[in-house]
């Protein structure tokens, strides 16, 4: 057998990358990672998950106490934004979090090669100059943002910026254009819009966050429509100028297909939009890029994406790939478990994803998710029964003075075994763990009626959609 340096070296310290690393040193492999950042843990943890989160929740707060929120509850204040405070404990968060990362590498003995990763061979890697060789490569190297042709992001301004810069914006802007109604655009607009920005999404769709449940794409525009978000859907940006601190947008009706869940909202003519920020945020894409795919006869299919079986292994024999670079979701907590299972299957052993049973969260507020089949896709497979339960009606809910939103429960009309569960609620990121975990056991919706749930808790009302599959819930 051949001498390698390692037995497993990952491309890229994301969520899939860096938990692939240890949890292959955990199993006795020789390991190393190979990132460029100073720090570890990819776009999620550096750019993109953990400071998001970070703003979405300091922002909350401050929208509680400016808006009325709190003085309903009795808690009567003027509150002051202090941006520079709220910047601060996003910082703070990313650099314990990173260092964290960091002291797991040592604690596991993984070797972090700080660097830029090119192959040299299928069992080879150039970083920095010096070649590393390993029994199997596997390529974690994330997403980036996708561009919008006709206009040019540039952080650093703080005019036009992508979801990167929008996280380091030194002022609340008055106005802000999000070209885009997916996750990212959503959460980050959520983020200025509750500072003081008002908020106009463009999308070129005419209903937001694709993918999504309809009845939830629904609900989800009249709420943030309620908050006073302009949505511009069935929208086209067709380009962008900056002069001075200002932007100017030309957008025009889309002539894309319709996703028939929805109006348009535009206006049937071109016009143009006028802002201090415009954030675009149109998707993100494999980065392959770099990696000299070429010299290991690898190419990415038309979408980019590098194409693998069910042990995550490429055509090339000793190459695996995983997480945003693979087809699938683009989400951190799904790389992270196909960095488990990839490492596994190094090991010898089975490595096990299930990804039917992937829960997608939008992390605004109230907070949005779903977990398996949208209505409308298990509709198209067969027969079904669907369950619903607003959250006015749960106790927490309405003590909580968080009457908006719904949990939806969709069953096979005959085996009753679930399908598909969406929600919104304020602790729908929380609430849909337990749907996950249902559904990873092949849950009825009988099986989540009869749990008996605590109370009073938001989760209470994924029992009583449950129950309104089979009949009637209680509380309604």
């Amino acid at each position: 057998m051949a001498d390698y340096d390692f037995d497993v070296l990952f491309i890229g310290s994301g969520p899939g990358g860096y938990v692939g690393a240890i949890r292959a040193a955990q199993l006795g492999l020789r390991t190393a990672c190979v990132d460029a950042r100073e720090t570890l843990g990819g776009t999620c943890l550096n750019v993109g998950c953990i400071p998001s989160k970070a703003m979405l929740h300091a922002s909350e707060y401050f929208d509680a106490a400016a808006n009325g929120a709190m003085a309903k509850m009795g808690v009567e204040v003027t509150p002051k934004l202090n941006l520079p405070s709220m910047h601060a404990q996003r910082v703070d968060a990313v650099d314990q979090l990173t260092k964290g990362i960091a002291f797991l590498f040592k604690k596991n003995k993984v070797t972090w090669l700080k660097g830029h990763a090119s192959f040299v061979d299928a069992h080879t890697v150039a970083v920095n100059g010096q070649n590393h060789t390993a029994r199997e490569i596997v390529i974690a190297t994330g997403s980036s943002v996708t561009p919008l042709p006709g206009v040019e992001v540039d952080n650093a301004k703080g005019i036009v910026v992508d979801s990167t810069g929008a996280l380091e914006l030194a002022a609340v802007p008055k106005t802000m254009v999000v070209i885009g109604g997916g996750v990212i655009g959503l959460e980050l607009g959520s983020v200025w819009r509750r500072l003081g920005a008002k908020v106009t999404v463009v999308e070129y769709l005419d209903q937001l966050l694709p993918g999504m449940d309809g009845d939830i794409r629904k609900e989800a525009a009249r709420i943030f429509a309620r908050q006073g978000m302009e949505l511009r859907l069935s929208t086209k940006v067709t380009g962008c100028k900056v002069s001075g601190k200002k932007a100017t947008l030309t957008i025009e009706p889309a002539a894309g297909p319709s996703t028939g869940s929805g109006p348009s909202t535009g206006s049937g003519q071109a016009e143009s939009l006028t802002a201090d920020c415009v954030l675009v945020s149109i998707g993100r894409r494999p980065n392959t890029q770099g990696l000299n795919l070429e010299a290991i006869g690898l190419a990415p299919n038309a979408r980019g994406q590098i194409e693998i079986d069910g042990q995550f292994r490429t055509s090339v024999p000793g190459v695996r790939a995983i997480g945003d670079v693979v087809p699938g979701p683009m989400l951190a907590h799904k790389a992270e478990d196909e960095g488990i299972a990839v490492a596994e299957w190094i090991a010898g052993q089975i490595g096990i994803v299930n990804h039917t049973v992937i829960p997608g969260v939008v992390y605004t507020w109230p907070e949005i998710a779903g977990v398996g089949l949208t209505e409308e896709a298990a509709a198209a497979k067969g027969a079904i029964k669907v369950g619903k339960f607003p959250m006015a009606a749960n106790s927490r809910a309405k003590t909580n003075h968080e009457p908006d939103g719904f949990v939806k429960v969709i069953a096979d009309a005959t085996t009753d075994r679930v399908l598909g569960v969406w929600c919104i609620a304020s602790v729908a990121g929380t609430m849909i763990a337990e749907a996950a975990l249902g559904m990873e056991f092949g849950a009825t919706s009988e099986d989540i009626a009869y749990t008996c749930h605590a109370h009073p808790t938001h989760s209470e009302a994924i029992k009583e959609a449950a129950m309104a599959v089979r009949g009637k819930p209680i509380h309604m």
